[in-house]
């Protein structure tokens, strides 16, 4: 059924009703602390994950919607019986709060229209919105077609929850997730994790630390170097040094950033790693130079490593140098590379493998994972394009990303919200938030949705 301007209006003033029944169940969900923990019996992620799949999966039961607990890997809330003709993929998960909250973080707290908290935009939020949402749809309409809402609860650590849902239930071949952003991702750049590591012994480099997160550009990194090289080496005022009786510590700041998007950041490694090349009187220096000649400071296309490449559906290759470790025999370093949908991990790890070979490092992928791509002229996309340009009244377009969203690994699934372009939600960072608007106008989103695929 296509959504006329009376039907879409309705849409909106049924959402708009449930704004406060949304918002409460929001903070009941916000209140559960969801962050993975060690499995106990029959909770594979512990207590707090079994806790929130049971009080969503209750509200659901309570809404009139069939349910039904998977093991508790995840739940699914359905329409009507039979196999869904549309699959619509939340989680309940959430990362640690890590610092520097300005409000409690399992409490919602709000604040002119902003409702701050762990998980209110990843991705509880969406999941409220999401129930509402199919909740009006059926009020307004007849569904023709079951609809499923899938809930799991182990996205934030690999997903393992959906592979275990899997084994058990099929996937709709038209699944969305609100887990990226709108208007519609339809593509998602392949993943490739990789170490490199070598026995070295220096004269002067003692100890190298550097970033602590393997998909972020690192902020900071310090080298650890004997008091005697300290006249010898230049230390321009990019780096902070620390000199003391028996050592020189050397600190190197930069900017974070994801390591989808690393141009927007200035990596503290690999400047440093560039500075330790030229540490004079010392053999490593040499291995060092060579490592920064394959990952120059501000270079993410990955050019030097051998891997530089792009095509036009998902644009370039991007690589990031993020994490590494000496004690002064044993380097280990980790990098993360974000590669076009044209290209196979294979094909970028044989090129990394040789140019790491040939400055004396082994090199081991240690997490391998392709590129995702589904039609943007499919009949599927192109209906929840015109749910969107319904909805906003603004035009509807497919987007390609380097990061992965809930869906990456599913046949035909696309990311349909819950972000706005242009919009920052502090998602895994403190003081994350939802505002209630767009609350509201995402359960719209999967009303029209609803109707549009299933009446």
């Amino acid at each position: 059924m296509a959504l006329s301007k009376h039907l879409t209006n309705e849409i909106l003033a049924k959402c708009t009703e449930y704004s406060n029944d949304m918002e409460l169940f929001l903070e009941e969900l916000v209140k559960i602390p969801s962050v993975m923990d060690k499995p106990e019996k029959n909770m594979p992620y512990g207590k707090n994950s079994a806790k929130v799949l049971e009080v969503f999966l209750e509200k659901a039961k309570e809404m009139g919607f069939n349910v039904r607990n998977i093991d508790n890997y995840a739940g699914v809330i359905e329409t009507g019986t039979g196999m869904p003709e549309l699959g619509i993929l939340c989680h309940l998960d959430v990362v640690d709060p890590g610092t520097g909250w300005t409000y409690p973080p399992f409490e919602l707290t709000r604040k002119n229209g902003v409702l701050y908290g762990r998980g209110t935009t990843d991705d509880k939020g969406p999941a409220v919105s999401a129930l509402y949402g199919l909740k009006a749809a059926k009020e307004l309409v007849p569904l023709k077609k079951n609809i499923r809402l899938i809930v799991g609860c182990n996205e934030e650590n690999g997903s393992d929850d959906l592979e275990y849902y899997q084994t058990k239930e099929k996937l709709p071949e038209k699944l969305f997730t609100p887990d990226g952003q709108y208007p519609i991702i339809n593509i998602e750049k392949g993943m490739i994790r990789g170490k490199f590591t070598k026995k070295i012994s220096g004269k002067y480099i003692k100890k190298i630390h550097g970033g602590d997160t393997i998909n972020a550009v690192p902020s900071k990194a310090y080298a650890v170097l004997s008091h005697e090289c300290s006249e010898k080496l230049r230390i321009d005022s990019n780096f902070k040094t620390v000199i003391s009786e028996n050592e020189i510590k050397i600190n190197s700041s930069g900017i974070s950033a994801h390591a989808s998007t690393p141009e927007g950041g200035k990596n503290a490694l690999t400047s440093l790693i560039q500075l330790l090349g030229n540490v004079p009187g010392d053999e490593s220096a040499k291995i060092f130079k060579n490592l920064s000649e394959i990952f120059p400071p501000d270079e993410t296309n990955g050019k030097h490593a051998g891997v530089k490449c792009s095509d036009e559906k998902s644009g370039a290759l991007t690589l990031v140098l993020s994490v590494m470790e000496y004690d002064g025999e044993f380097l280990e370093g980790i990098f993360d590379v974000r590669f076009p949908v044209s290209f196979t991990s294979a094909q970028i790890n044989e090129k990394l493998n040789e140019t790491l070979e040939k400055i004396g490092f082994e090199y081991e992928c240690i997490l391998a994972s392709e590129p995702h791509y589904v039609d943007e002229n499919s009949e599927f996309i192109q209906s929840l394009l015109s749910v969107y340009e319904n909805m906003t009244g603004e035009k509807g377009k497919c987007i390609a990303i380097g990061g992965g969203t809930y869906v990456h690994n599913t046949p035909g699934g696309v990311a349909f919200g819950a972000e706005f372009p242009g919009k920052e939600y502090n998602i895994h960072c403190a003081d994350e938030f939802t505002v209630l608007e767009e609350m509201i106008l995402n359960a719209q989103m999967t009303a029209g949705a609803a109707i549009e695929i299933c009446s």
